[in-house]
């Protein structure tokens, strides 16, 4: 073989040598690219996952109304677990936590799940802490639950425009418009003996009505 097959068989082993070794880095339960996470609040506990927790306050930054708490609850378990509350730290909010349907606990089924926020899905509504609840900022957020107990997460908090527009808590109530006040009605005159007397009819002169009783019409006088 000559020198310069030689050198063109060493190069060609170098490059699929450098291209299998690029392939086991992205290969493998601690591949490079596993690492890379979603732009979204995670965590995970025990046999709970909670994934793209988020804070969403009004669509109009000059509105007062709630703020709400969008989360999705995986529950890995053997057994159910309810979501006992939602607070959050540093502020003076309270969570009221309500079913997709009905009333009663909030409870995330084993091997299931629950999303929180949304249309027809359970719902986490924020009254209050709406000076510590800045857009674009983060806030702890701890959900209790009944066996795992406390689940710590550090969530973004975001208006609820675009994506988050169908997540978002509603308006809040607008003012009701001043109504003019009515004017007081007509009460009948009273007669000096104390008997109520009915406003007298308004229409031609008293003269006319007699003229026209008698039966006939006025007409010019003749010369």
């Amino acid at each position: 073989m000559s020198r310069s097959l030689r050198r063109g068989a060493l190069a060609g082993a170098a490059i699929v040598f450098s291209i299998a070794s690029l392939a086991a880095c992205g290969a493998g339960n601690n591949a490079q690219t596993l690492g890379v996470r979603p732009d979204n609040a995670a965590t995970a506990v025990d046999s709970l996952k909670l994934q793209n927790g988020t804070v969403i306050t009004q669509a109009d930054g000059d509105a007062e109304g709630p703020a709400a708490v969008a989360v999705t609850v995986f529950n890995d378990g053997a057994s159910a677990q309810t979501l006992e509350s939602i607070t959050l730290p540093g502020t003076d909010a309270t969570v009221e936590l309500s079913p997709a349907t009905g009333s009663g606990p909030l409870t995330v089924p084993a091997g299931g799940r629950v999303v929180i926020g949304g249309n027809r899905n359970a719902s986490a509504v924020v009254e209050g802490g709406g000076e510590a609840l800045q857009d674009g900022g983060t806030q702890e957020i701890v959900f209790r639950f009944s066996e795992t107990g406390d689940v710590r997460l550090l969530a973004f908090v975001v208006p609820g425009t675009g994506y988050y527009q169908g997540f978002g808590p509603s308006s809040g109530p607008e003012s009701p418009a001043e109504t003019p006040s009515e004017s007081p009605s007509e009460s009948p005159s009273e007669s000096p003996s104390g008997e109520a007397t009915s406003p007298s009819p308004t229409g031609s002169p008293a003269g006319e009505a007699e003229t026209e009783a008698a039966g006939g019409e006025t007409g010019p006088e003749a010369g």
